[in-house]
């Protein structure tokens, strides 16, 4: 498994080193590279409709899991006590729309 440091910070730096999450309770908001090393940026809002942050006073995690369906990579994982923990599937197919049902009328 890949640990994570994390690092609390006032502003988010310029450069986001690979291996880190920032994290600022300011903007609630937290933000790393991609663990999967494309270098794409994952920006986490941290809110009770999006993450949830725990932090213990060693380690943090959030909930839910992290899904970049965005990028190519299409890595999902989860961030759990420093760890990173991968799923077993990768986000093959975009999460499917609900069909709106069509009334038709007399």
């Amino acid at each position: 498994m890949t640990t994570l440091q994390y690092k609390f910070v006032e502003l988010i730096p310029d450069e986001i080193e690979p291996g880190t999450i920032y994290i600022t309770l300011e903007y609630c908001t937290a933000i790393h590279k991609c663990i999967c090393g494309c270098g794409n940026e994952v920006v986490t809002p941290i809110s009770p409709n999006d993450w949830k942050l725990t932090f213990d006073g060693k380690s943090i995690s959030l909930y839910p899991s992290i899904g970049n369906w965005r990028f190519p990579c299409r890595t999902h994982y989860w961030i759990v006590k420093n760890q990173i923990v991968i799923a077993k599937d990768k986000l093959d197919d975009k999460p499917k729309k609900k069909k709106k049902k069509k009334w038709g009328f007399l």
